[in-house]
């Protein structure tokens, strides 16, 4: 069924599973599932949530079983899950983690891949790409998906949301730790994410998605490039265009939607649904071009996008933004951080948020993002004690639902 656009939504969420005791990786999702289902399978419908697991053994995703119109039930839906997985792990000595990235873990060491359903796809994504890698096998994301209904509605879809995506990561970044120390990037997911499939540099592109909006623009200008290159490795066929396209945003035909994918996890359900609130709102805006004309919005390059992108990801809220075109389109003159910008969207579209999703937005945008209020209470001491303590704080506001605070 084709849904027609922000008429729906559908929302992926990605938690590593750790230790108790130590916040070691734990690679037991078959058992986690075995235990809830009786038997292992890739995916365990649980009413309105499913689970799933991809790629790893540690890694579990719940998503909204087929597209919801109704964003608002979605922290409560997404927490009495997140607490019945908790509870089951326990059992197993092991529980639930969020953020973006292990901060301890060494992939090298502690990557294992899902040895079940899917298996030989992802033993040949190791076999082109070494998956044992933080891009790969340490990085938990949510994912937006959008609908579109034709041509026209992809168009205005795909122009709003290559407009928005560089500053999503100052919305929304939250993995500044690998192995320890702060990598100099409050998103260090999206840093490995652009390097991550250098081997086929056709599949993640310039992570923004190139100027095409159309399907056949899109067929010929992505697709076909990613099937020719991927030909040599994949002699079985095994592999799906859909599923080898790694943009930042990607375009789903199979279902007529597009998936956002720059979008670090946050430290519970009730924040990541306020971000992606948010995020919604702000593409109906541009869609409605209020703020800027299509044509307009069209014009912009994945290089002048990827630019300002690849700022943000260092830097987050506090990325000083001086392009002058771009802060044009959100009325400011004159150079601005991201903070600003996401708080003029903010006071522009904050009605049609609910009144809880309002109140998390107003907290980030007043005491940062989660990797910003991460290494505010890590204060320069990385050492394994202190990491501990901070990460065992963000497992309980899992738990419970809590924001964050240094």
């Amino acid at each position: 069924m084709s849904y027609r656009l922000f008429e729906v939504f559908g929302i992926e969420l990605e938690y590593m599973v750790v230790s108790r005791d130590q916040l070691h990786v734990k690679p037991i999702v078959d058992e986690l599932f075995l235990k809830k289902n009786g038997e292992i399978t890739s995916d365990i419908p649980n009413g309105k949530i499913e689970w799933s697991n991809e790629l790893v053994a540690h890694v579990v995703e719940l998503k909204t079983n087929g597209p919801t119109p109704n964003l608002k039930e979605l922290p409560e839906l997404f927490l009495q899950n997140i607490q019945e997985i908790n509870q089951i792990l326990e059992e197993l000595n092991a529980q639930l983690l969020p953020s973006a990235a292990h901060p301890m873990m060494n992939p090298l060491l502690e990557t294992q891949l899902w040895k079940h359903h899917y298996s030989k796809i992802y033993a040949l994504y190791n076999r082109i790409f070494d998956c044992k890698g933080h891009g790969w096998s340490n990085v938990q994301s949510m994912h937006i998906n959008l609908p579109f209904f034709d041509d026209e509605e992809f168009e205005k879809l795909h122009a709003a949301v290559r407009i928005l995506l560089p500053v999503i990561p100052g919305l929304a970044a939250s993995s500044p730790i690998i192995e320890k120390e702060f990598t100099g990037y409050k998103d260090s997911r999206m840093n490995f994410y652009k390097t991550n499939q250098k081997e086929i540099p056709q599949m993640t592109g310039k992570v923004i998605p190139e100027q095409v909006f159309s399907k056949k623009e899109y067929r010929e200008t992505i697709f076909e490039p990613i099937n020719k290159a991927i030909k040599p490795f994949d002699t079985e066929n095994l592999l799906d265009q859909h599923f080898l396209n790694s943009r930042g945003a990607i375009a789903r035909f199979d279902r007529n939607a597009i998936e956002i994918r720059v979008i670090d996890i946050q430290e519970n359900p009730a924040a990541d649904i306020a971000i992606a609130a948010l995020i919604i709102a702000a593409l109906r805006l541009l869609v409605s071009e209020e703020l800027v004309s299509l044509e307009d919005q069209k014009t912009w390059t994945e290089e002048e996008l990827f630019s300002i992108f690849d700022e943000v990801i260092k830097n987050a809220e506090n990325t000083l933004i001086e392009n002058k075109r771009y802060l044009a389109i959100f009325d400011l003159e004159k150079p601005s951080d991201v903070k600003t910008i996401w708080k003029t969207l903010y006071e522009k579209v904050r009605d049609q948020l609910a009144e809880d999703q309002q109140k998390h937005i107003e907290f980030i945008l007043q005491n940062g993002s989660l990797s910003t209020r991460i290494l505010k209470s890590l204060r320069n001491d990385f050492s394994e004690a202190h990491i501990l303590k901070t990460y065992r704080k963000l497992g309980d506001c899992l738990q419970n639902n809590r924001m964050f605070r240094p």
